[in-house]
């Protein structure tokens, strides 16, 4: 899922050099939401592991 959110934070970034702001918005906010969804279930797997043990 990270890499998803790479994958779009690079779209957004090459969408905005070359003036496309509509697409650099859109990738940027879709990036955004991938990594808050990565790190909450990151955490929750820290969490789940250390329950476990």
């Amino acid at each position: 899922m990270l890499s998803w959110a790479v994958t779009f934070l690079i779209i957004a970034i090459i969408a905005g050099v070359l003036g496309f702001g509509g697409i650099a918005g859109t990738s940027a906010g879709i990036a955004q939401v991938l990594f808050f969804v990565f790190l909450v279930l990151f955490v929750l797997s820290l969490v789940r592991g250390a329950i476990r043990r």
